[in-house]
């Protein structure tokens, strides 16, 4: 390989890095299941923690995360905020994503260098339906 090749490589690795950098925002299940949840209209953090089951300022923390990665924005109203996404495609790209997964049968969630030999229950048993699979 070049210099100039590996130059051609390197330029290919930083075009990826936005698309690297969204798939490490969703790669926690904690996320995906904020994620989940939003797409079926806003709530506020406080609701999504009584509803995960988890401490108020973790789901706050990962929040904040989707936040600044753009995946979903706040409404203020009076003394609370409301979260929703903020793009549509982001359930079509899950939606795809677990089309993939059920292709593979689930594969991923075994790979011994990326998967955690489960699925962390957040996106099990979820089907693609019209809705989600569009």
């Amino acid at each position: 390989m070049t210099i100039h090749d590996e130059a051609i490589v390197n330029e290919g690795w930083r075009e990826l890095a936005p698309a690297a950098a969204l798939f490490h925002s969703l790669s926690d299940a904690t996320r995906l299941g904020i994620v989940q949840r939003m797409a079926d209209g806003e709530i506020r953090v406080g609701d999504l923690a009584s509803e995960l089951g988890l401490a108020q300022s973790t789901v706050s923390a990962h929040v904040a995360c989707l936040r600044d990665c753009g995946l979903v924005q706040g409404r203020a109203q009076g003394r609370s905020v409301y979260y929703s996404l903020t793009r549509p495609e982001l359930m079509d790209m899950l939606a795809q994503a677990e089309v993939l997964l059920a292709a593979t049968g689930n594969a991923v969630s075994l790979c011994p260098n990326y998967g955690t030999g489960s699925t962390g229950g957040v996106l099990t048993n979820v089907e693609p339906t019209k809705e989600n699979a569009r």
